[in-house]
């Protein structure tokens, strides 16, 4: 009996039916296409085994004059500095207080309320999946639920002890673990970071080395006051795990009495980002205590909307941009250790801007450049559409005068610049509604701006990328290009891809070169995620697209590092393309993958066929599995839209007959149907495999 070559054509097709993408591929996951032929993607490995504190959006090796290899790693929480696997916090300060501004008083001080049996009942239980620790708000009442095992309270209440039926009234004492911080405007958000020096002890356990360190705050009372939890002595950074900050708990006693001292000082970091995108305003617009009780939100206001962060290199000093807020310097010379400070707190800062969407450095003309800032005439008051640059190779000139190359330019068409790429040639700018190109004219203008398309739409901040003088992005229900001028990608997958996208978090979606292969890759959060846990890949060398499931909110391509780096929700940085497994876990994983065609038939396909067997094609490259095997399936079905069939009706079977291994020559098969399809899966660790030209032999049945 004569045998057919399965030629598929490359990349998916999920925009045409199976039946009518006959020759083609249908659906797979984890798998990638060179030269034309299906393989499985590479592993990935932690780069360290430490964590970070929030979700990473942004990421940004460079390497010193030294020599020294940084990676810049912003997260909603947090900025950090990655050297050597290690991460030191340079989030910038925002506010630090005149001593005695800040005094703390122990819960155990005194409840405040009167909440008796006869109150309205709530009841929490397992099914409600209330954590272990939390706040519920009710009123002027603050429920804070803190299960601590061993100690004398495992709910831990200001307002209400939820251990006994029987009332409280102000003046019972608990020992409880929440101190209420008092200081005047202190414009801090549930979840920022403060640090406190100065504070003596206040009068038993809450001694001042438990006070004198680093704390973040769970819940925000009013403009003047919130919450933080005592705890152990240790370093933010030493106890900063995948699922948070684990910190020991400890508990103030009824001779805690004192508020800290008259020395105490507050030294504030930069408002905390939300990690989900909020639409809508009003209470709940943000996360729990973004607002007073029952007041409105605006999302433009700090801490309100999704933290991204730009960022760029000043020689081998950083300059780093909170999205909508401020911009702030970071120098080398100064050592990991410290923090970053404003712009404008810089000796000799002129007329710098303030406030910005993004910020980048061109490396051409060495010009630090602002998009979506305040102007000089109105500092503070942010244009969306306005663009400024620094006097050339000045941190700090920003005024514009005859004598200096700094200035600004103002985008005609849109409603605010959404992002900003640098490529060899020029500057592409980016707003909701059209894409300019900005050019270095030189003295006196500097910069020219031009109009290169109007009508095109751009997902995210995050969704464009520069791979050298090519431009690729994300818009909404399309793709685009940009190489002198702007083309929409066909995409073959595109109405399964945005049809699957959670469009109210389109926020985060992110894109990523991945060179070595000639990709670029969109993650997004799926229609079931809020989270980025989808990608659609676009092989811009053989015009070839293909998706999967990946977990990664960040990506940065190979050039530092050997290999791409990636960040996880797991708090975690991982190599890409390193190896075949999951390295999340230890030991690793496999990395599962599969790809499955459309449906075949023979001839005009109202006949039957009869397939017996399969002459497999591929090779195991460089698994490091000694025994390496894949899953070859076939499987018919009569009807365009009917269900596959399974051969003798047995699927385990089938499955479990069909393996692939390294010196296996042929897989015999009973099947019988209209039209048939082609299947290969791998799950095991250390295999790596690309397929080539299988072969199946066919009898063709003339009975319809």
């Amino acid at each position: 009996m004569p045998f057919t070559k399965l030629q598929f054509r490359p990349g998916l097709n999920r925009d045409a039916t199976s039946y009518s993408n006959e020759g083609g591929w249908f659906d797979c996951d984890k798998v990638r296409f060179r030269f034309g032929f299906p393989e499985k993607i590479g592993g990935w490995e932690k780069t360290s085994s430490t964590y970070f504190l929030g979700t990473c959006r942004a990421l940004h090796p460079w390497v010193a004059l030294a020599g020294e290899q940084y990676l810049g790693v912003g997260t909603n929480l947090k900025y950090y500095i990655n050297e050597g696997g290690g991460y030191s916090d340079i989030t910038p300060i925002r506010l630090t207080t005149a001593a005695g501004d800040v005094t703390f008083a122990a819960s155990a001080n005194t409840l405040n309320g009167n909440i008796t049996d006869t109150a309205t009942t709530i009841v929490l239980t397992s099914a409600s999946g209330f954590p272990d620790f939390g706040v519920i708000k009710i009123n002027n009442e603050i429920i804070q639920f803190n299960a601590v095992s061993g100690n004398s309270l495992t709910d831990c209440i200001r307002g209400f002890d939820g251990t006994t039926a029987s009332s409280h009234t102000s003046g019972d004492a608990v020992n409880c673990s929440t101190v209420i911080v008092t200081d005047v405007d202190h414009g801090a958000l549930e979840n920022d970071f403060v640090t406190y020096s100065g504070a003596v002890t206040l009068g038993d356990a809450a001694t001042a080395d438990i006070l004198n360190q680093e704390y973040q705050i769970f819940y925000v009372v009013n403009s003047d006051s919130y919450l933080i939890n005592l705890r152990s002595v240790e370093s933010i950074s030493s106890i900063t795990t995948t699922s948070g900050i684990d910190f020991t708990y400890e508990f103030a006693t009824a001779s805690d009495v004192g508020n800290g001292g008259a020395s105490v000082v507050g030294a504030y970091q930069a408002n905390t980002g939300l990690d989900t995108t909020v639409t809508g305003t009003g209470w709940g617009a943000g996360s729990w205590a973004r607002g007073t009780w029952g007041s409105a939100s605006s999302l433009a206001a700090a801490g309100a909307t999704l933290r991204i962060w730009s960022h760029d290199n000043f020689g081998e000093d950083l300059l780093i941009n909170i999205r909508d807020n401020g911009i702030y310097y970071w120098d080398k010379g100064t050592g990991t250790t410290a923090r970053a400070v404003e712009l404008s707190s810089l000796s000799g800062a002129y007329k710098t801007p303030t406030i910005a969407k993004k910020i980048l450095v061109s490396n051409t003309n060495r010009h630090i450049i602002a998009f979506g800032c305040d102007s000089e005439s109105d500092p503070g008051v942010q244009d969306p559409l306005l663009i400024r640059f620094s006097s050339q190779e000045s941190l700090t000139d920003w005024g514009a005068t005859i004598s200096n190359t700094a200035g600004d330019l103002r985008v005609g068409t849109g409603s605010e610049i959404i992002t900003a790429m640098e490529t060899r040639q020029q500057l592409l700018v980016f707003t909701n509604v059209s894409l300019h190109a900005m050019q270095y004219l030189g003295p006196p203008f500097t910069f020219g701006i031009d109009l290169v398309s109007q009508n095109i739409t751009i997902a995210s901040p995050l969704s464009a990328i520069a791979i050298e003088d090519n431009i690729y992005w994300m818009g909404n229900n399309e793709f685009y290009t940009y190489s002198g001028h702007v083309q929409r990608l066909p995409c073959p997958i595109r109405d399964y891809v945005f049809s699957n996208i959670n469009t109210t978090q389109s926020q985060k979606i992110t894109a990523a070169a991945n060179t070595a292969f000639s990709e670029v890759w969109w993650f997004y959060p799926s229609l079931n995620s809020d989270e980025c846990d989808s990608y659609v890949a676009y092989n811009y060398s053989q015009d070839i697209w293909f998706y999967g499931t990946l977990n990664r909110t960040a990506w940065v391509d190979r050039g530092v590092e050997q290999y791409p780096i990636a960040a996880s929700t797991d708090k975690s940085l991982y190599y890409q393309e390193f190896g075949f497994d999951d390295g999340s876990q230890n030991p690793k994983t496999a990395v599962s993958s599969f790809i499955e065609s459309s449906q075949m038939s023979l001839g005009s396909g109202d006949n039957f066929v009869f397939v017996s067997r399969v002459i497999p094609d591929l090779t195991f490259r460089n698994s490091t599995n000694p025994s390496p095997s894949v899953t070859f399936t076939v499987k018919t079905r009569n009807f365009p839209g009917g269900n596959y069939l399974q051969s003798d009706d047995d699927p385990v079977a089938k499955t479990a007959s069909s393996p692939v291994e390294q010196f296996t020559n042929e897989l015999f098969m009973r099947l019988r149907g209209r039209s048939f399809a082609f299947r290969l899966d791998s799950s095991e660790t250390g295999v790596g495999w690309r397929l080539g030209t299988p072969r199946v032999e066919l009898r063709q049945d003339g009975r319809r």
